[in-house]
């Protein structure tokens, strides 16, 4: 991690050049779920190839830019798409934006996925507020010399999901009338879909959905010292024995009905976030 502090802060430099705001909530926004940038009033819009240091998104449906602005009262700053993995960049380049919206004071991530169903209790553009994650990745972001000035070498992961955060997101969707269930992620690398072993080994290993990213922005989170809810929404179901063939764009088209329900449950989480330490 030697000279990632010099990338953040050339980061930071540039966007306070754009925007002065002092954000106190950060959002990912995975496939399909771009539109509750929307909703973001007082916006600064930067594209991430502006941006010192930033990778470019080149995922379709990710539209690539940095939102700030104000979301019901809240000073927020949102990835409009993000990087994975598959797209051939390292963990660090992936995870580098939650240091950047740590530097710029963020104390609360909220991250989204498009996400396969392995559990038959759930359906076809369902929220899943992810209270656990397993991760069956290659690589980790916190590889290599540890910058204590970031965080701790060793950072604890017993409660990557802060439960509060699960909690008040639950509630929230109860009051709403958001069908939603909690449950567990695992994060693998992509860009190919599992073969029906794979979902039915990862299925019994406990896992409700799958997807490729989310688990390594909770890592930086949790040794950045920032609390995290996380969110997918089921795209496609990945039963082994109805097992069909995916396909991309019915899979961006029910991540945007899944994202609808986000749209009214994720601004509702946000004005009620407990008050900072």
């Amino acid at each position: 991690m030697l000279g990632l502090s010099k990338k953040i802060d050339e980061a930071i430099n540039f966007i306070r050049s754009k925007w002065d705001g002092a954000p106190r909530a950060g959002l990912i926004l995975g496939t399909g779920l771009g539109g509750l940038a929307d909703q973001i009033e007082n916006t600064v819009a930067i594209p991430y190839g502006d941006i010192p240091n930033f990778p470019v998104s080149t995922v379709e449906s990710h539209t690539g830019q940095l939102v700030c602005g104000t979301l019901r009262g809240v000073t927020t700053i949102a990835m409009e798409g993000r990087f994975h993995y598959y797209e051939g960049y390292s963990m660090q380049e992936v995870t580098f934006p939650v240091r950047v919206m740590k530097a710029l004071g963020v104390d609360t991530l909220i991250i989204t996925n498009a996400a396969g169903g392995m559990n038959h209790q759930l359906s076809l553009a369902q929220v899943v507020i992810i209270e656990d994650h397993i991760n069956m990745m290659p690589d980790n972001p916190l590889r290599g010399i540890n910058d204590d000035s970031l965080g701790p070498r060793f950072p604890d992961m017993s409660e990557p999901f802060n439960r509060e955060l699960v909690e008040l997101a639950h509630q929230s969707a109860l009051k709403l009338g958001i069908d939603c269930q909690k449950g567990v992620f695992v994060a693998v690398s992509g860009p190919n879909l599992e073969t029906r072993a794979e979902y039915r080994m990862l299925r019994n290993m406990g896992a409700d959905v799958v997807g490729m990213s989310t688990v390594p922005e909770t890592i930086v989170a949790a040794h950045a010292g920032i609390k995290v809810l996380g969110f997918s929404v089921v795209t496609d179901m990945c039963l082994p024995d109805a097992l069909e063939p995916a396909d991309v764009s019915t899979i961006i088209e029910v991540a945007g009905r899944g994202g609808a329900k986000l749209a009214q449950l994720i601004p509702h989480v946000v004005e009620r976030l407990p008050a900072g330490e």
